[in-house]
């Protein structure tokens, strides 16, 4: 199992996030390697990971996968 690193920026829209939307991310996060995953244009090991309005920003690294932001899909390019 990969070992998780969530950024500040991340943690805190997880956080103001219903009880429900919270468990969707998380369990979606754990499975990143099964999701809807494309590279980012332009960015070097940037990933998004598709769940329902919502995208999250990752990059795989040594230690494993860090979590730079997560949002909904209006706002997480800005």
């Amino acid at each position: 199992m990969q070992d998780f690193i969530f950024k500040k920026k991340a943690l805190k829209f997880l956080k103001k996030q219903s009880k429900i939307d919270q468990d969707r991310l998380i369990t979606a996060i754990y499975r990143i390697p099964k999701g809807d995953i494309k590279n980012m244009a332009d960015y070097d090991n940037l990933k998004r990971l598709r769940v329902g309005k919502y995208r999250i920003l990752f990059t795989e690294m040594d230690e494993g996968i860090e979590i730079l932001n997560i949002g909904s899909r209006g706002d997480i390019y800005k």
